[in-house]
């Protein structure tokens, strides 16, 4: 996602969310030294929420700070991307128990919406595309679950794995998803919470049988 501009009246938030973007996009790749005054620069903000939005990325594990040295986007490290992964599976599984009794039919159908624009950036190859419509269809269940502690905890260690996900996109692993999608889908507008959950742990634990099968090049 590119750096542009952003309206002052975001702020810190939106220098949040765009150097995150950056950072999961590999605009930012693992490694590049990051400066708060040329980030602010090309933001067009001030350097103070700069600076906030780096000190929250670094709590978030997407940069390290070395004093007297540098600021740089960190290294992927997949035991890292992996201990993210089960912990967010974690947090969904929780998330779908207590959505799947509160789904309203607008949900199933922007649930479904959200899985045919993910099967379309899956079909053309855009990771990029893919990766946000899989979150606007989990996102349906975690606005409808309501749990700001699982929302807190998805949102801190998402990014994580959508960095390594976008870097080594598979599109037949994306075909399957879009499966999963339906099924998770079907369980959902139905009101089966124990289909629901087992799907969202089937759908998580093949995404942490990938990062099993991919060689650690740190």
């Amino acid at each position: 996602m590119p750096l542009d501009p952003v309206p002052r009246v975001l702020l810190r938030d939106e220098a949040l969310t765009r150097i995150r973007d950056a950072i999961v996009a590999g605009d930012l790749p693992p490694g590049t030294v990051v400066k708060d005054a040329a980030l602010a620069s090309r933001l067009g903000l001030s350097v103070a929420p700069v600076r906030a939005a780096l000190a929250r990325l670094t709590d978030e594990g997407l940069v390290e700070a070395k004093p007297q040295s540098h600021t740089r986007v960190t290294p992927l490290v997949l035991d890292q991307v992996r201990g993210a992964a089960v912990v967010v599976r974690a947090m969904h599984e929780l998330a779908v128990r207590e959505a799947v009794p509160l789904v309203t039919a607008d949900d199933v159908a922007a649930m479904r919406a959200a899985n045919q624009r993910f099967a379309a950036a899956v079909d053309r190859g855009d990771a990029g595309g893919a990766l946000a419509a899989d979150d606007e269809l989990h996102d349906v269940l975690l606005d409808r679950c309501g749990n700001g502690a699982v929302r807190a905890t998805i949102d801190r260690f998402t990014p994580a794995i959508r960095r390594l996900e976008r870097q080594r996109f598979a599109a037949a692993h994306g075909r399957e998803s879009v499966s999963l999608h339906d099924r998770l889908i079907a369980a959902c507008a139905t009101g089966d919470v124990d289909e629901a959950a087992a799907t969202t742990t089937e759908i998580w634990t093949a995404l942490l049988s990938e990062l099993e099968e991919t060689p650690d090049d740190d």
